[in-house]
């Protein structure tokens, strides 16, 4: 079985820190999604390491947030090899924000879909990008597919950034929608600082319809486009329980890709990931 090292894993803790965007989403309002619940969904499903994803929680708590899954990533069980930070690029003290992270962060995010659009075209986001990527760090670019435009402008504004493409770009699964999300995904791909991430597509599906046919075409459109050595792979655990489950959403991407090269396989699960987030297995002992 191809080894994963998963690039989208939130965790959530109520008890801890506020989580607004839940309040409207039955399947995680006020629930507790803690790593040993994550490991327990990820059982039997081949899931090596983890990155862990913001979880977007309310300003000011974004930097306790960071602080606290550090905290878990330098426990026992290292799974958590990587943390995605939330962030501010835009923000006066941005620079003194990137000298306080610890150290396991590897990237930064800032959900670019909850925000005006003009949040991004700012100078002064642009430029936070750029002290971030001269600190090796990604950022993963969260955005829905109305705003591929957007995202392309905020690439080719900074070509020194390393992007990766939350979600596939956000397509409208449910509704069957190609048009004219594959163009703004063509024009993305043409950029080699940009990375797309094959996550979160079961909660765009209809709940009714969520299936390796369901979503094969967005999935194959994102490799053809992109191809093997810019693509990585994420569980988007718990949203992917709103519609489906971890384990289902690990065996459907596996048959979409059961007909590739082990080494495409490897590429997409694992290896493609650890070069982007600069990570390793190797942090990992195993256990659980």
């Amino acid at each position: 079985m191809t080894p994963i090292l998963d690039t989208h894993l939130h965790l959530l803790y109520p008890g801890r820190l506020p989580y607004d965007w839940t309040a409207g989403i039955p399947a995680l309002a006020g629930r507790t999604f803690d790593h040993d619940a994550y490991l327990a969904a990820a059982a039997g499903c081949g899931v090596e390491a983890n990155v862990f994803m913001e979880a977007t929680t309310a300003d000011p708590a974004e930097h306790d947030e960071t602080e606290f899954i550090a905290s878990l990533a330098a426990g026992p069980r290292k799974r958590l090899v990587g943390i995605v930070a939330a962030a501010r690029p835009e923000s006066d003290d941005f620079e003194r924000f990137l000298d306080a992270l610890p150290e396991r962060v590897v990237g930064l995010r800032r959900v670019l879909h909850v925000v005006p659009d003009d949040v991004s075209r700012g100078p002064r986001f642009r430029e936070g990008l750029r002290l971030a990527a001269a600190r090796g760090l990604t950022f993963d670019l969260c955005v829905l597919a109305r705003q591929l435009p957007l995202a392309l402008e905020l690439v080719e504004a900074c070509p020194e950034v390393s992007f990766v493409l939350d979600h596939c770009g956000v397509p409208d699964v449910a509704a069957g929608a190609l048009d004219p999300w594959r163009d703004g995904i063509d024009r993305l791909a043409g950029h080699p600082n940009v990375v797309c991430k094959v996550s979160g597509l079961p909660a765009y599906c209809d709940p009714r319809h969520v299936s390796a046919a369901t979503v094969r075409p967005y999935v194959e459109h994102a490799l053809g486009a992109f191809g093997w050595d810019r693509v990585v792979w994420g569980s988007d655990w718990p949203l992917v329980e709103i519609n489906s489950t971890l384990a289902a959403w690990v065996a459907i991407s596996r048959e979409l890709v059961a007909g590739e090269p082990e080494a495409n396989r490897r590429k997409l699960f694992h290896e493609n990931a650890a070069r982007v987030y600069n990570v390793t297995l190797d942090a990992t002992d195993g256990s659980g």
